[in-house]
């Protein structure tokens, strides 16, 4: 679909409830990649499901961990799918075959996982109660470096080109660091009121533009420009562009996100199933969207490039829209929609051939607008899949997975990818040991690394998995999730 004609004038963010997609277990979390062609739903059961957004059907299932996955990223170029679970395993996901490609081990459960947005060999994992931790894949691991005050709630963010890391502490405090030189480029404190400070609890960045928004547990969302950051420098006092909250439910927010364009901010309620969008430039509170009540939010994500959110509660994936109206003056300008029919009574000229009522000037454009030619071998490049310090489209991206049709009854001589032989050039020893060498490539992929933290808590709980173990202490035990089998 070309994306020009996807014009909403004016209008860019959702309306109305627009379906579900049910991953058959609980989803727990979901991200878009690059294209938003792809949507990849970690569940409970350690199962990652990728949905083919335009169809609406499932693309492929990987079964990629056996604990549920908490956190997930798309490399740039969508070949990659990095994944955390809650049994403290990161793994990095080919997504074409769904094998595993490396496997990383922690000591403590892992809150979130990020690729490099322009760097496909590094990413970033934010382990529970330490700091944030950056991975070179087939290399080695640093730890980021920590405030004076060593407070040890880190959340961490990559900026939107990769130069820069961003991370935050319960006390409020901002530290931008250097990618390769894990340097602390800025600095600034979060403060509210006159002296307290308040938790950063998550950080997230636009795609376009240099936004990014803070959420910190006082219930409000900072808007901030990453420029003026970095510009201000150590120990810098910024204003933020924007501050956002519920005054009258005084809200929590679970999960927050920039729309596409950047010009719509979109938080989830962490009391029920509500999404607030408010608009980035005025401040203003645009639409609050309410899903089933009594349900809690677990993610919220924004598609990259339409106007359409994907929310996650109750283990189902819900997908808001805009209202799609037929508009048929979109299409000619002078049509008009009758309530009732009308004589209509055809001009002399109306349908010869060769307009004789025509003036001049007119006949001139006509031949002016004939002249113009359509070039229609050149693919121009689509401006909402290009950054800003880009000409052309990543060539090699992947936007989309191919299905193979599942045959019954295959016919004689049908062979399938799984039983080809190996390369008839291949015979005796040299096929054995063709197939050891694909065995033993395997291996290699397969073998986790264990990633060491020193003084790292070990002992800690997943806050998903406690999360779960208080809602099931508050079930009553006459309920439906009442676990186990009834007593005979």
């Amino acid at each position: 679909m070309n994306l020009e004609l996807l014009e909403s004038f004016g209008q860019n963010y959702p309306e109305e409830f627009d379906g579900s997609l049910d991953c058959i277990s609980l989803a727990v979390t979901c991200a878009f990649n690059k294209y938003g062609t792809l949507l990849a739903v970690g569940c409970n059961d350690g199962r990652i499901v990728i949905w083919d957004f335009l169809t609406r059907g499932i693309a492929k299932i990987i079964s990629a961990h056996v604990h549920p996955v908490c956190s997930l990223s798309w490399t740039r170029n969508g070949h990659k799918l990095l994944s955390a679970s809650t049994d403290n395993n990161v793994c990095i996901w080919d997504v074409l075959t769904g094998e595993l490609e490396h496997k990383y081990r922690f000591p403590s459960p892992v809150l979130k996982v990020q690729f490099d947005p322009r760097n496909d060999s590094r990413l970033l994992v934010c382990p529970m109660r330490y700091a944030a931790v950056l991975v070179k894949i087939a290399g080695s691991h640093r730890c980021l470096p920590l405030d004076s005050d060593g407070d040890l709630n880190i959340v961490a963010s990559f900026d939107r080109r990769g130069k820069h890391i961003y991370t935050g502490n319960a006390k409020g405090k901002i530290l931008v660091l250097d990618v390769e030189t894990f340097e602390v480029v800025a600095s600034f404190r979060i403060i509210v009121g006159t002296s307290s400070a308040t938790a950063v609890k998550s950080i997230e960045f636009a795609r376009r533009g240099d936004a990014f928004l803070i959420n910190t547990s006082d219930r409000v969302i900072r808007v901030y420009d990453s420029k003026e950051i970095i510009a201000l420098g150590k120990d810098g006092e910024p204003e933020p562009i924007q501050k956002l909250q519920d005054l009258v439910n005084k809200t929590t927010w679970k999960k927050c996100c920039f729309s596409g364009d950047g010009e719509y901010i979109c938080a989830g309620s962490a009391r029920q199933h509500a999404l607030y969008i408010w608009e980035k430039s005025i401040g203003n509170l645009v639409k609050i969207l309410h899903g089933t009540k009594g349900e809690l939010l677990l993610d919220v994500v924004w598609h990259p490039v339409r106007p359409i959110i994907a929310s996650i509660s109750s283990g189902l994936v819900s997908i808001w829209a805009q209202n799609q109206v037929e508009n048929w003056s979109a299409f000619a300008p002078d049509f008009k929609e009758l309530d009732e029919n009308v004589e209509y009574e055809e001009r002399e000229s109306e349908f010869d051939i060769a307009d004789e009522d025509k003036s001049v000037d007119l006949n001139a454009d006509a031949q002016q607008d004939e002249e113009i030619e359509v070039d229609v071998q050149k693919v121009e490049p689509v401006a909402a899949f290009c950054s800003s310090d880009e000409e052309g489209e990543d060539e090699n991206a992947l936007q989309f997975l191919p299905m193979a049709p599942e045959v019954e009854d295959p016919e004689d001589g049908w062979t399938t990818q799984d039983n080809l032989d190996p390369p008839s050039a291949l015979v005796g020893s040299d096929s054995r040991d063709y197939e050891e060498d694909i065995m033993a490539s395997k291996r290699r992929r397969m073998q986790p690394y264990d990633v060491s933290l020193p003084d790292a808590p070990t002992d800690e709980t997943h806050p998903l998995i406690s999360s779960k173990a208080s809602k099931d202490k508050q079930q009553p035990i006459g309920g439906k999730k009442a676990a186990g089998r009834a007593k005979k």
